[in-house]
């Protein structure tokens, strides 16, 4: 399966020279035009080619009405608001709502009036409150490979996405619920909110990513405690260790994750995706091989024009109007 392009090989403008990214003895390349190895240009970030359309979330601009059965996608100021929409399972995630999480965001990455995105469930009580049981309980070894994959696939696709990513949790997310939150760069959680991974109660593990993301995120004692007790925590709890970034009171967490969003999107939009991109690669690899990969997408933002803004615009004392190229 594709599994799309990282930042640094979205190719858009003119050839920058050639980058060692891993040199043969593992040491950093010197920056200039002169090193030999892997092609790079600059990546795939153009600026609106409109201007942003403002009107109600859901008119004909904002929203794709119709192209989905169980998401509400509204595009508005740059922000798009993904809505997990089956209130009635309290948003559980059957086969066809995982295709169609990774069929819109494959949109949504190549939207060039898109900055940021934004996913959150339907309604107060779920974000997503873990996979549709129904279909799981006629799972066999194969099918639950099959089952398994497409959801990897999907989350990690949201991972690598060079546009961030947040998570506005408004009730529970369990099962494949937490597992898509892991999957967001960010996650703001409401008071109400609770997490878990459940999936030992039904004789399973976690199958879209929870038994590698969560470790990553907050230990691997506290994951696996979570794990095997199958046990959820609140969201305070979440917060102290670690799992959410900020807890508010239900009626402010849109507001708030649109605000945190407005910070990054203020900040170049080229910085960001090789930022995102950088820590994901970066987890991957071994720490020598990770500063090499830092040190060379450093380099590859010395030659955009958003570098020369910012820096113009610090010495200027004036805010920075970044192109994205």
């Amino acid at each position: 399966m594709n599994r799309g392009r990282t930042g640094s090989e979205r190719i858009a403008q003119k050839p920058l020279g050639r980058v060692a990214l891993y040199p043969p003895d593992g040491c950093a390349p010197a920056m200039d035009d002169a090193a030999i190895a892997l092609p790079v240009r600059a990546p795939i970030l153009t600026p609106p080619r409109h201007p942003a359309r403002r009107g109600p979330i859901f008119n004909q601009r904002t929203a794709m009405a119709g192209e989905y059965e169980f998401l509400q996608v509204e595009r508005k100021d740059g922000i798009a608001t993904v809505v997990v929409n089956r209130p009635e399972k309290l948003n559980a995630l059957n086969g066809a709502t995982v295709a169609e999480l990774d069929r819109v965001f494959r949109s949504l990455r190549d939207d060039d009036e898109v900055r940021g995105i934004i996913v959150t469930g339907a309604g107060e009580k779920a974000f997503v409150a873990g996979a549709d049981i129904g279909e799981l309980a006629k799972m066999g070894p194969l099918s639950g490979v099959r089952t398994s994959r497409q959801g990897q696939d999907a989350f990690r696709f949201i991972e690598k996405m060079p546009k961030p990513v947040i998570a506005a949790v408004n009730g529970f997310a369990l099962g494949g619920g937490l597992e898509l939150a892991l999957a967001c760069h960010i996650r703001v959680a409401s008071e109400n909110a609770r997490f878990g991974l459940p999936e030992v109660k039904l004789g399973i593990i976690p199958g879209y990513g929870g038994t590698v993301r969560l470790p990553r995120l907050i230990g691997r004692g506290r994951a696996l405690e979570l794990m095997l007790t199958g046990e959820m925590i609140g969201a305070e709890e979440a917060y102290r260790i670690g799992l959410v970034n900020r807890v508010v009171p239900q009626v402010e967490l849109i507001g708030e994750a649109e605000s945190l969003l407005r910070k990054i999107m203020a900040n170049g939009p080229i910085a960001v995706a090789l930022a995102l991109e950088s820590v994901d690669r970066g987890l991957d690899t071994t720490l020598d091989d990770g500063l090499v990969l830092e040190s060379n997408l450093f380099g590859l933002l010395a030659a955009t024009e958003d570098m020369r803004e910012g820096m113009q615009a610090f010495l200027e004392k004036r805010p920075a109007k970044f192109q994205g190229r």
